[in-house]
């Protein structure tokens, strides 16, 4: 048989170590067998691109990721091209056809709730400079929705008390503006006023770190997964997924995606889409959950 062949090959002719061999032999039986389930008389050398897709989509419908089918097409794909050059076939089905693409995850973020616990729910001592520091810097990346190196970024000049907004400076220098509202505006007028009391300025920056310097990216990494922490059980704990949380709220409370991306400072609102894939999928969680005969 062509496939037995081809797994002699692997072990004999390339030195395949055994598990590759094993994993090579489990994807091309399992192609036999779904031929074999078409047609008794189907054989691998009769295969042709449509019946090779027909098995990739029945592998999706399966539950099988696009890794897995992935990794499966590519034994497929060696094992018609030793056929075609041992000439067992006259052409090699498997060259064209592409895999599925790998989806990308869905953006974690904190549920509104998780978010009010953390900014009204939490002990936060008004004097000390510390936690007024973190309240606003928490504060900040959830109603402005900013990268933690834009926010790292910010000097006294890009915080326009007046106007309300804020002058961000993000990839490539690319510069934007993000407006803010009272509740943001009163923490950060509230930060400055116990930070020039409490610390002595070394720098422009509007965030200072203990000594009164710019805030590093781990001190503010630290400084969010720390409190994170404390309201969620999310497997990350960073900055970004107070950026997603931020756009995430915007999007279920009725802004549109041009909106969002120019506030997030995307390029393009097929970045900021992804979003709205993560507010779907919540939607179809809850109706899971709250539908009697769902």
């Amino acid at each position: 048989m062509m496939i037995n062949q081809f797994l002699n090959y692997l072990r004999y002719e390339r030195n395949a170590s055994p598990q590759t061999v094993q994993t090579y032999e489990e994807s091309l039986r399992e192609f036999e067998s779904y031929l074999s389930l078409r047609d008794t008389g189907l054989l691998v050398e009769m295969a042709d691109a449509d019946l090779i897709r027909d098995w990739m989509e029945s592998l999706m419908d399966k539950g099988n990721t696009a890794s897995t089918i992935n990794k499966k097409l590519s034994a497929l794909r060696s094992f018609y091209r030793f056929a075609l050059k041992r000439k067992l076939v006259e052409k090699d089905p498997a060259h064209c056809i592409t895999g599925p693409k790998k989806s990308k995850p869905l953006p974690q973020f904190l549920r509104e709730g998780e978010m009010d616990h953390l900014l009204d729910g939490l002990e936060w001592d008004d004097n000390n400079y510390k936690d007024v520091r973190a309240r606003t810097i928490l504060l900040l990346f959830y109603e402005a929705g900013l990268r933690r190196a834009e926010l790292i970024g910010l000097n006294d000049g890009d915080v326009d008390f007046a106007t309300g907004q804020l002058k961000v400076t993000g990839k490539r220098n690319k510069q934007r503006i993000v407006p803010f509202g009272k509740e943001l505006a009163e923490a950060l007028s509230v930060y400055r006023i116990v930070r020039d009391e409490q610390r002595e300025k070394n720098s422009d920056a509007f965030f200072l770190s203990d000594k009164g310097e710019r805030m590093s990216a781990p001190q503010v990494y630290s400084l969010v997964r720390r409190y994170l922490s404390a309201v969620t059980s999310l497997k990350k704990k960073s900055p970004h997924v107070l950026r997603h949380t931020f756009a995430t709220a915007m999007l279920n409370h009725g802004a549109d995606l041009e909106s969002i991306k120019n506030l997030l400072g995307h390029e393009s609102v097929s970045t900021t889409e992804i979003y709205a894939h993560t507010t779907f999928e919540q939607l179809k969680r809850i109706y899971k959950e709250a539908h009697p005969r769902a």
